[in-house]
């Protein structure tokens, strides 16, 4: 009988200690997410499942060109995937035949997967604070991004991660850029 029960209580540990460590996981190292909507194409699509890296920020800053997760202020459980295009204390605009603008310099990327037709509230001049970064769907004429009042810039404290691995569709594994 001491036996069973013994087994029981390690059995019993061994599943907390499980459930203890994916918690920490999920927490604070890495979640999946599931792309919704076509903001982020062609580098992103609808219903591509990701791995957001959510331990990398704690100890190193943003990138340039960073495929990020944020939450959406103005919904609860609705989050964002975007790319960082603007850096915390610089300038950014977006002129009349929608080419960006980073400090008065011609940005060059590759990642816009159009011209952009409306620059919103980058059609003048943002300047971005110390934790401030401005971030835009690679579809551009299909993104509610940092050029909308109602997503703005994006304070480092609301970056939940950085998108880094593509799951599903297996067709499509591999790492983001």
């Amino acid at each position: 009988m001491k036996r069973i029960i013994r087994e029981i209580i390690s059995t019993s540990i061994y599943i907390l200690v499980i459930l203890a460590v994916t918690y920490l996981v999920i927490h604070y190292v890495g979640q999946r997410t599931v792309v919704e909507g076509h903001s982020m194409m062609p580098t992103l699509m609808d219903g591509d499942s990701l791995i957001v890296d959510k331990i990398t920020y704690r100890f190193t800053e943003p990138k340039r060109f960073d495929i990020v997760v944020f939450p959406y202020e103005h919904a609860s459980h609705t989050y964002y995937i975007k790319r960082i295009i603007g850096m915390p204390g610089e300038k950014v605009y977006i002129n009349d035949i929608g080419e960006i603008y980073i400090n008065g310099n011609l940005m060059k990327e590759d990642y816009g997967a159009e011209v952009i037709l409306e620059p919103g509230r980058a059609a003048n001049e943002i300047e971005l604070g110390p934790d401030e970064y401005f971030v835009l769907g690679d579809n551009r004429n299909n993104s509610t991004d940092s050029r909308a009042d109602d997503v703005g810039n994006i304070h480092r404290d609301r970056l939940i991660g950085r998108a880094i691995l593509r799951v599903y569709p297996f067709s499509s594994f591999g790492t983001l850029r």
